[in-house]
């Protein structure tokens, strides 16, 4: 595997994501409010979704060149469209 400009970023994502869940389950261990601990857990799914599309997007970006060639201006905007488009996934 390749590692990509935007790999440290996204490590650093998952890894903040990985300290609010291990603070998650001390908040449940510690019997904390359903409504507290929820929005927590939602906190951590945004942040790991964003990590998600911040790969794809990156894959797309440059993998999908690599295979392909280089891109032409007109081009770009179906690969654009298509990031678009992963927000709904």
């Amino acid at each position: 595997m390749s590692v990509h400009q935007s790999h440290p970023e996204i490590i650093k994502r998952l890894k903040r994501a990985e300290g609010h869940l291990h603070s998650v389950i001390g908040m449940i261990e510690a019997g904390r409010p359903c409504l507290d601990v929820a929005q927590q857990l939602h906190a951590v799914e945004k942040a790991i979704a964003e990590a998600k599309k911040a790969l794809i997007h990156d894959h797309l970006d440059h993998c999908l060149e690599d295979v392909a060639g280089a891109i032409s201006r007109d081009q770009r905007h179906v690969i654009d469209e298509f990031k678009a488009i992963t927000k709904y996934l």
